[in-house]
């Protein structure tokens, strides 16, 4: 396997440009698929690499359950540093499994929260509560729905309104919670992915903006709404346990960005950018660093197989 085994941890380098680029020029649409994608793969191969060196760490303790052969200087030999690096994977793996076992667990645990407090309401798909804390939230499942308080409802016109809701309705058309989620875990399971995680954080946003702004019209509109939701969440007190906000489903971005996004013009909607742009090159790179990780995972992990398969007496 050689030093290819430790690239997976260190490509999601390759990652950051693209990161922010991506929020700046491309789609939201096609930023929040492409940023999400590879912080998927990218941890995924990060977590491979540190099984693989957590197999070749966890043979040389002694009474381990593995065939003996597993630790001979034959497959030791495979992994540079093995003494350091094999020992120092083993709790490494287990913080990973804990921190994103953790992280799911709080996801369904908060829905499950949500769900049990509007429990008593009609099943329709807005749900209206009488509050004086203004906030608004999407509360996915089957179905979803739209959560808004009759404090922020007041504070808005008519046409706010429609942006408001056609905001909250693209975060549940679009499964917006589904792409934060995996871009969450990405970062839980390898911290180089965090900047991802913001930026995926920021663009779902940016495409429910973009979203609403389509339907209502203007998107002069939904800059105001956005605007004013943000200003009166912030002022606002906490509000009723668990209702005040939905953590780790909808994120809220930086406002300021958003409405001067609002204000200009609307995005290009091309999948992918030009080589001959930063943005493009970015773009490539990142694919590129993802493709590597890729590789180097694959190739990793049949080596150890048939190093491990030689070394197993029959």
């Amino acid at each position: 396997m050689g030093v290819f085994v430790f690239l997976p941890l260190v490509l999601p380098l390759t990652a950051w440009p693209v990161a922010r680029l991506a929020e700046q020029h491309l789609h939201p649409r096609a930023a929040t698929w492409l940023l999400t994608g590879a912080a998927a793969v990218l941890a995924v191969c990060s977590t491979v690499s540190l099984v693989l060196l957590m197999v070749v760490g966890t043979a040389q303790l002694p009474g381990n359950p593995l065939p003996d052969a597993w630790s001979d200087p034959e497959v030791r030999a495979a992994v540079p540093y093995d003494e350091i690096a094999g020992r120092v994977a083993i709790p490494a793996l287990a913080a990973v499994l804990a921190s994103c076992g953790h992280a799911a667990w709080r996801h369904l645990r908060v829905r499950r929260r949500f769900r049990r407090a509007l429990a008593s309401l009609p099943r329709t798909p807005v749900a209206v509560l009488p509050d004086s804390a203004p906030y608004a939230y999407a509360l996915p499942g089957g179905p979803g729905r739209v959560v808004v308080t009759t404090a922020l409802l007041d504070a808005l016109t008519s046409a706010e309104r429609r942006a408001l809701f056609a905001h909250e309705r693209a975060h549940l058309t679009a499964r917006h919670h589904r792409f934060l989620l995996t871009a969450q875990l990405a970062a839980r399971a390898n911290p180089f992915l965090r900047p991802l995680y913001t930026a995926v954080t920021y663009t779902a946003e940016r495409w429910a903006d973009e979203e609403a702004a389509a339907r209502v019209g203007s998107r002069r509109v939904v800059a105001r709404a956005v605007g004013k939701a943000a200003l009166l969440s912030r002022a606002a007190p906490a509000g009723p346990p668990g209702l005040a906000g939905l953590a780790g489903l909808a994120a809220a971005g930086p406002v300021p960005r958003r409405v001067a996004a609002l204000l200009g013009p609307a995005p290009s909607a091309r999948l992918w950018p030009p080589v001959s742009t930063a943005v493009g090159l970015a773009a490539w790179g990142a694919a590129a660093g993802t493709a590597a990780s890729a590789l180097s995972s694959a190739n990793s992990a049949v080596t150890l197989f048939l190093i491990l398969k030689a070394a197993t007496p029959l």
